[in-house]
């Protein structure tokens, strides 16, 4: 069973791409409260950040691209009904 996810178990779940929307929203949030830290520790933060900033946007770009295969092939998803996964093993 998914926590986080929509599945024939967890139709009120949400998709891939709007949770690591929610996770960049709020790293951005922080990292611009860091923003005018001149400390090396603070600058060393906000480079990883804005590193895992790319990476997130990378992902969500990736799961939006699986939802329109997805769409494209078999219309859209009815998890959040209780139906069937369009693709796996149910």
């Amino acid at each position: 069973m998914t926590r986080f996810l929509v599945s024939e178990e967890n139709p009120g779940g949400h998709k891939l791409e709007d949770i690591l929307s929610l996770i960049r929203g709020d790293v951005l949030k922080r990292s611009i409260k860091i923003d005018a830290d001149p400390r090396p520790e603070a600058l060393h933060v906000m480079g990883n950040n804005m590193k895992i900033l790319q990476h997130l946007t990378a992902a969500i770009e990736l799961a939006q691209d699986s939802t329109h295969v997805l769409d494209r092939a078999f219309g859209p998803s009815k998890a959040s009904q209780g139906g069937q996964p369009r693709i796996g093993a149910a």
